[in-house]
């Protein structure tokens, strides 16, 4: 059985003191595939030096976080991630998007920056990853704006109701599916049945948002087989095929 975790910080400094337990921990139960999200410049090397360490298993994007879109570095950031794109291989452009819940008051430059993150995923023909939080009207329009065949990626930690669900599928996005969906308020269990599991990849942003029974725990990467257990008593699957068929999705997007 072969899981993928596709969306996992595992840079963060929560994993400082175990970090190679923690990723080998998720190995052992079948996460062999981590994406490996960008932040800001800050975080590259410590994301190059985790795919030295881990060359078969560790997949890594390139972008700028909305939430450290500033208005003082963020032009020198978006240089940042333009100069990387085009120096080596990325399988996405992410996390991106935009986050009104820390800041509104940085709207406008996330959007700029949103988007221009989208143009530069087209120019190398990659997937981007989408961070939204109290903002999908904010995505969508973006979205709606740089609308393509050529547009399509990952909206991570998918939170929204199910016509969002539906409105992010029909611009060519699938939805990253994690700790929320065990959640009792998460809501997202709710209709996720609804959802043609095709549309659906597995994520734990870890070290945030750990699934039951560890919520309110540091989440981790092992943790991804919970997700699985859980949309398997959501579609009425074995977690073999939720595995399969979701591993599957993430390599249409990823193309590895």
């Amino acid at each position: 059985m072969i899981l993928t975790d596709t969306h996992t910080h595992l840079y963060s400094e929560e994993f400082q003191n175990d970090r190679t337990e923690m990723i080998q921990r998720a190995i052992d139960v079948g996460v062999s595939r981590f994406f490996v999200p960008s932040i800001d410049s800050t975080y590259t090397q410590k994301m190059y030096d985790l795919e030295t360490q881990f060359p078969d298993n560790i997949f890594l994007m390139m972008g700028l976080h909305p939430c450290y879109v500033k208005p003082e570095t963020y032009q020198q950031e978006l240089e940042h991630v333009e100069t990387e794109l085009a120096k080596r291989k990325f399988y996405t452009v992410g996390e991106i998007g935009i986050d009104l819940y820390w800041d509104k008051t940085t709207l406008a430059i996330q959007q700029e920056a949103f988007q221009r993150q989208i143009q530069l995923a087209k120019k190398y023909k990659l997937a981007i990853n989408i961070h939204c939080r109290d903002a999908f009207d904010e995505v969508f329009e973006v979205l709606e704006t740089e609308r393509s065949e050529d547009l399509f990626g990952i909206f991570h930690c998918f939170t929204g109701d199910l016509g969002q669900a539906q409105r992010a599928i029909g611009l060519n996005m699938r939805l990253g599916i994690g700790g929320v969906a065990t959640f009792k308020n998460g809501k997202i269990d709710q209709f996720l049945h609804e959802i043609d599991l095709q549309h659906i990849v597995l994520e734990t942003d870890s070290p945030y948002l750990a699934p039951v029974p560890f919520r309110g725990k540091r989440n981790e990467s092992s943790y991804t087989k919970l997700v699985a257990e859980k949309l398997a008593l959501i579609y009425q699957l074995p977690l073999e095929e939720i595995a399969r068929i979701t591993t599957e999705n993430s390599k249409a997007v990823f193309g590895i």
